[in-house]
């Protein structure tokens, strides 16, 4: 019997089935919940993003890198919102004590203050905390207690939400978070081998570097990233354009660049094309855009999948919630996972493909 084919080729590259099909599919099989989950777009002081490289085994994502974050944990994060409630697929106080969880549990970094400071302990004390609280051995707010610290759940600004499609048996809605550690701050190292509390099962390293660095690198097919990572990173390439060789000019450097990226997640419309400004999700702001990729089409120059990103998702398909119209990625997936990936003007794409099939009509 033939081996499915991964989940992110089940999930974006099958066209939709027509609605009867729809219809008896469901009825056969319930679609899974989404579950809760966050994570965290982490800032260094010199304004490089923080992403994790997980294993050729890991139950999501796998040898891919990703942003620090994980499923929340009603033990150590309190009370999750119930599927079907208001809040489920909103920023709240159990999304941001779980990002913040799991970022300690994930990288040893701990976003906590004490004094109106981040926190900073010593590495051992740190990995037997990690260890504890990933086991479950005490909870993550007690622990935080006995050290005298609280989670700095006010300095994690929201930065769109994920919401997985139908047709994958498992399935998130993630709210991603912007954290920026204080320009101030030192001894945050560039590349950290992290011993997880796992046991190196999920990931094994972490790199801090520029956006662009990263793109460059999936662009080089060394490093695989998906379309919601992909993504993230490239709108913030706009704000952060790498190290400055001035010193004395790094802290006004890294400010500036800091105060764009805050006043563009705040901002609206957050488009640029006259179309784009006419869709709704134009006045979402980027704090509040929820996404959930779709495929569109196949393009039939290079075969690539084009995901559309406008839609909220199942569960918030009747809302005004929604995402970013104006873009589409551009993608091919395959046995390692997704590669040629591209952010896009959905009317450029959408251009080229009319031009595409108008001259094969020549041919």
């Amino acid at each position: 019997m033939a081996s499915k084919p991964p989940t992110w080729t089940r999930l974006y590259t099958s066209p939709a089935a027509p609605q009867k099909e729809k219809d008896s599919v469901a009825a056969k099989k319930p679609i899974p919940e989404a579950r809760p989950s966050s994570s965290i777009v982490l800032l260094s002081p010199t304004n490089e993003v923080l992403l994790l490289h997980r294993v050729k085994t890991s139950t999501s994502f796998a040898s891919a890198h990703v942003f620090p974050g994980g499923n929340l944990d009603a033990f150590h994060d309190g009370e999750i919102p119930a599927p079907g409630a208001k809040d489920r697929h909103l920023d709240g106080p159990a999304y941001r004590l779980g990002a913040i969880r799991e970022c300690f549990e994930e990288t040893g970094i701990l976003l906590a203050t004490k004094d109106g400071r981040l926190v900073d302990l010593p590495q051992q004390e740190r990995d037997e905390a990690r260890k504890k609280i990933h086991g479950s051995q005490i909870k993550f707010a007690d622990w935080l207690k006995s050290i005298g610290a609280e989670a700095d759940l006010d300095g994690l600004v929201p930065f769109t939400r994920w919401v997985t499609p139908v047709g994958v048996p498992k399935r998130f809605t993630t709210q991603m978070y912007l954290y920026l550690i204080p320009i101030s701050r030192t001894g945050v190292p560039s590349e950290m081998l992290v011993p997880t509390p796992d046991g190196g099962v999920e990931h094994t390293e972490a790199l801090f570097a520029p956006p662009q660095t990263f793109l460059a690198r999936v662009a080089a097919n060394e490093m695989i990233l998906f379309p919601p990572q992909y993504y993230i990173l490239s709108l913030l390439t706009k704000f952060l354009k790498g190290p400055t060789a001035s010193v004395e000019e790094g802290p006004v450097y890294y400010t500036k660049q800091r105060r764009e990226l805050l006043k563009f997640l705040r901002a609206t419309p957050t488009v640029d094309t006259d179309k784009a400004k006419a869709h709704a999700t134009s006045n979402i702001s980027w704090a509040d855009k929820v996404i959930s990729p779709y495929h569109l089409f196949v393009r039939k120059s290079d075969k690539r999948v084009v995901l559309g990103l406008e839609k909220p998702g199942l569960e918030l398909k009747d809302s005004d919630r929604g995402g970013d119209w104006e873009s589409v990625v551009l993608v091919s997936f395959g046995k390692a996972g997704p590669s040629q990936v591209e952010v896009r003007l959905r009317e450029d794409v959408l251009r080229e493909e009319k031009e595409t099939a108008s001259e094969g009509s020549k041919l």
